[in-house]
């Protein structure tokens, strides 16, 4: 670990892209939530400013998207119009 690199950013990245490749609603809510607290974690090591604003901004939009209702359309991307080929 290298000094003045904040650990918690990073885990909070990859919950948020985890969450994004979720297979379901619950695994999407449930990784939402964990990358929520890596964020309030990662604000809690940072100084008042910029960067803390940021990730409880992060922490915030991440709630938010927990608590969003599962659309199908919403979460899977939508389907490329088929080609007749002949």
């Amino acid at each position: 670990m290298s000094f003045g690199k904040n650990p918690f950013e990073a885990k909070a990245l990859a919950s948020e892209q985890k969450a994004i490749d979720a297979p379901d609603a619950i695994a999407r809510t449930q990784a939402y939530r964990e990358a929520a607290h890596l964020w309030d974690r990662a604000a809690g090591r940072e100084k008042p400013g910029k960067r803390r604003a940021e990730y409880e901004a992060n922490a915030e939009r991440n709630r938010a998207l927990a608590d969003e209702p599962a659309e199908p359309s919403a979460s899977a991307p939508a389907a490329a119009p088929k080609r007749d080929l002949n």
